[in-house]
């Protein structure tokens, strides 16, 4: 018999459950109008992030995210847009695809 999270858990790197964390992200829009939101992050692996947020974001939309901006050690990430999918919530759940060198 095969243990079901075994199953269910293909990933092959590290992931880490943010418990729904407040994240900061900045982003610019088609028109060049530059975005910041506060949104919760779901989860944070070595290759990306998975967030939730009340708007879609475009693929390869490229994305700063801020941990902890309030404190002067913040750090920041920077990633693209991989999907965007529309929750039954009305949300959508953003996974973030992180630049090579982050």
């Amino acid at each position: 018999m095969t243990d079901s999270s075994e199953e269910q858990e293909r990933r092959k790197s590290f992931r880490l459950d943010m418990e729904k964390e407040l994240v900061d992200i900045v982003w610019i829009d088609k028109s060049g109008q530059e975005h910041n939101k506060k949104i919760a992050c779901l989860d944070f692996a070595r290759g990306g992030l998975r967030l939730d947020c009340d708007q879609s974001l475009a693929t390869n939309t490229a994305v700063t995210v801020v941990f902890k901006s309030a404190n002067a050690s913040n750090q920041k990430l920077y990633g693209k847009v991989l999907r965007s999918v529309k929750q039954e919530s009305g949300w959508f759940e953003i996974a973030l695809v992180l630049d090579k060198g982050a």
